[in-house]
């Protein structure tokens, strides 16, 4: 008991001896330590997760008395400083059930660091010396965060771009589905006989003019300039190209050989209708004749159930020629029929070529304006007219042109008519898809059958001076009265 006392006396002024030494900056005595390794000034040893220290059962005693010759290596904390805060227990003692901790394989205990002083400074550096943790669960999480963050910002830009892109192309599909605006022009003349009566003088007949001078392209040479540059050029065939010699029994039969075609196609016309009450005048043989010497030199031909379809500047263009003056009224079935057809078959530009009236009459009948509004109403953008071999003027109904009768214009059905007028009629058309612009682009043409006034050469010209003043105002007149006959036929259905 005495002797336990002695050696705890002993303990205590070891203790204080240390702390003096501590305090003034003097080493402190060495003394013997089970685990000298765990005092070694400047290399202490801390558990991460306890507040025990415990050394290495498996540090060799070469690396304890390193680290204690590195701790006398360093310099003690001059007076008056504090010596940094070391957190190891002095009267530390090692128990059976440490030293069986410590025996505790190594991969089952807790990392270890160093605490180095840092130089100049009372601050410790951090060593880590005992079993490091594997980095690769963070390279390979980090990877995988990453690949996530790079594929959320791939599919946020594709996103982004597809969605622009589709914008693009939705954008460059609509203007391609748009339809674009197509502007064409088509010119409208009268009444052409290209032959003569067997009963007409051949002095001065179509056949004799042609053969003196032996040149197809004579006949409609001062208007030719105004026919080439339009888009499509339609006349009235008002006669036959035939061999046939089966005349019908009638007051006037025209007929001519099929060269006669060339004259059309010299003077630059495109098709032409054979709705009226000459293209049989020498039988259904001549009516045959007539549409092949025509097309054959071609020229397309339409009238009756014919429709003549023509792509003119990218535009579907339909004609239709009727023939009121068998039937009058009762030919509003076939008129609306035929535009019907045009229309299911994708035409986008419909006009009507009627033959119909009253010879010499300067003013359209009740008939006339009646078929013509019903033109109109089922769906025709233009409506043209001849037959009375002199000028009708036009009207303007909703939103359409109808002009009723044009004349007589390359007219070999009589040598020298006392009317010579005539008149071409032009209309630029603005069409998009199936919508036909309701503008006012028109161009009336006065004309004469012959450039001479003293007979008929069969020669159309364009009139000019106090003769074209003359004309405008013959269409003008006509034109007022037919806008108060249209009033009252307008009223009364």
């Amino acid at each position: 008991m005495n002797e336990r006392n002695t050696n705890r006396r002993a303990q205590t002024r070891s203790n204080r001896t240390t702390q003096r030494h501590q305090i003034d900056g003097r080493p402190a005595p060495r003394r013997q330590a089970s685990h000298a390794s765990d005092y070694s000034e400047g290399a202490f040893t801390q558990p991460t997760h306890s507040s025990t220290f415990r050394t290495d059962p498996r540090e060799s005693e070469q690396s304890a008395r390193s680290r204690r010759q590195q701790g006398r290596r360093q310099q003690p904390p001059q007076r008056g400083q504090q010596r940094p805060n070391q957190r190891h227990v002095s009267s530390h003692r090692t128990t059976p059930s440490s030293r069986r901790a410590s025996r505790t394989p190594i991969h089952e205990r807790h990392s270890y660091q160093t605490l180095t002083p840092r130089q100049g400074t009372s601050t410790y550096v951090r060593h880590g010396y005992s079993k490091k943790r594997s980095n690769l669960p963070f390279f390979v999480g980090g990877a995988a965060a990453l690949v996530v963050v790079i594929f959320l910002v791939t599919t946020l830009v594709g996103a982004l771009g597809g969605s622009s892109q589709n914008t693009q192309e939705e954008t460059l599909t609509a203007a391609d589905a748009a339809p674009t605006p197509t502007t064409l022009t088509v010119t409208f003349a009268g009444d052409c006989t290209l032959g003569t009566d067997v009963n007409f003088s051949s002095d001065t007949s179509f056949n004799t003019k042609y053969e003196a001078v032996d040149d197809s392209s004579y006949f409609l040479a001062n208007v030719g300039d105004i026919f080439k540059n339009d888009d499509l050029t339609v006349v009235n065939m008002e006669g036959t190209l035939t061999t046939s010699s089966t005349r019908q029994d009638k007051t006037f039969a025209f007929k001519g050989p099929a060269d006669y075609a060339q004259i059309l196609v010299k003077g630059n016309v495109e098709t032409a209708s054979l709705a009226n009450n000459h293209s049989h005048d020498y039988g259904e043989q001549s009516y045959t004749d007539t549409i092949s010497a025509l097309e054959n030199a071609g020229i397309g031909t339409f009238g009756y159930d014919r429709i003549d379809y023509r792509e003119v500047n990218g535009v579907k263009v339909a004609l239709i020629g009727t023939y009121e003056l068998a039937k009058h009224l009762d030919i509003q079935d076939e008129l609306k029929q035929n535009i019907k057809t045009a229309k299911e078959n994708g035409a986008q530009l419909v006009a009507v070529y009627f033959h119909w009236g009253t010879e010499k009459e300067t003013v359209p009948d009740e008939t006339q304006i009646q078929l013509g509004h019903i033109a109109v109403d089922e769906g025709a953008d233009l409506v043209i007219g001849s037959h009375p071999h002199v000028i009708q003027g036009y009207e303007k109904y909703n939103g359409r042109y109808i002009v009723y009768s044009l004349g007589n214009f390359c007219f070999g059905g009589n040598p020298n008519p006392s009317d010579k007028d005539c008149m071409i009629f032009q209309q630029t058309f603005t069409v998009t898809g199936n919508d036909v612009a309701t503008d006012d682009n028109i161009n009336v043409i006065p004309c004469s059958i012959s450039s001479v006034s003293n007979s008929n050469n069969y020669q159309p010209t364009p009139a000019t001076g106090d003769e074209k003043t003359r004309i405008e105002a013959k269409i003008k007149k006509s034109s007022d009265s037919i806008a108060t006959l249209s009033n009252k036929v307008s009223q009364s259905s």
